[in-house]
């Protein structure tokens, strides 16, 4: 049976002035996929996250997300349309609760207007009960637990804050995840857990991941496929073992010499 196609990049392009960033890549992730884009740094991985999330926009090239194109779209519609991510450095509202921070992953979902945010009618009381609840049960799941639901998110240690940008990232219900370094300044025990964590939502929620990540054994462990960024061009791409042993991945991690002696 055919795999679905969830996203596709065609021929996407970044230029900055007179820098190239993302120099004509394609790309495809099917559903219920977990995959791995990896590369050395500027490789241009998370300017590829970029303009698929809306915070850039290609100079050339498309996306087509779910069939439809999402091209130059706001960030906000882009998450409305089925994508959330979490970013390289942490970007949590430090001085809000745990519970507050997945809320406001939830307001492209809610339907209250400005009026009926004023006056409370039932509707809205009911739909905030609802996001509450919906809250506190994504907590649980990316293992944080209730406890820490009115704690402040800088208050909270460095892997339940990555753990937190997760669960806010869920809460839109996203169809497709992209998590930017969730491993980065993790200890072994972390990284094992947080793995575990990103198989799980993929098995229990259906959703869909593709993951920046340098920890090599991370994203070899778990992504069905693993594509390679190299000064803004794709390199390689297959399943991770034969994707390790790429003499052009060699010598981007590397260097010429252990390409050649097949490091």
């Amino acid at each position: 049976m055919a795999q679905e196609v969830l996203l596709e990049a065609k021929g996407v392009t970044k230029r900055f002035g007179g820098l190239t960033a993302v120099n004509k890549v394609d790309f495809v992730i099917y559903k219920g996929m977990i995959a791995g884009l990896i590369g050395p740094n500027g490789a241009g991985k998370t300017t590829f996250f970029n303009n698929m999330t809306g915070l850039y926009t290609p100079t050339e090239g498309d996306f087509i997300f779910n069939g439809k194109p999402i091209t130059g779209l706001k960030p906000h519609i882009i998450q409305d349309r089925g994508i959330s991510r979490t970013f390289q450095n942490i970007r949590l509202f430090g001085q809000l609760s745990a519970l507050e921070n997945v809320l406001v992953g939830m307001h492209t979902r809610l339907n209250g207007t400005v009026f009926e945010a004023f006056f409370r009618p039932k509707r809205v009381i009911h739909e905030e009960k609802r996001a509450r609840e919906k809250a506190l049960d994504l907590l649980d799941f990316v293992g944080l637990g209730r406890d820490s639901a009115e704690m402040a998110a800088r208050n909270l240690p460095y892997g339940f804050q990555r753990r937190l940008e997760i669960a806010r990232a869920l809460a839109s219900d996203p169809k497709l995840l992209l998590l930017d370094e969730p491993t980065a300044g993790m200890n072994p025990q972390e990284k094992k857990e947080l793995t575990e964590l990103v198989d799980h939502l993929r098995k229990e929620l259906g959703v869909t991941v593709l993951l920046i990540e340098h920890d090599m054994k991370v994203v070899m462990g778990i992504s069905d496929r693993v594509s390679v960024l190299d000064h803004g061009e794709k390199i390689a791409e297959g399943l991770p073992k034969v994707v390790q042993a790429n003499p052009k991945v060699i010598e981007a991690y590397l260097g010429t010499g252990a390409a050649a002696e097949g490091a």
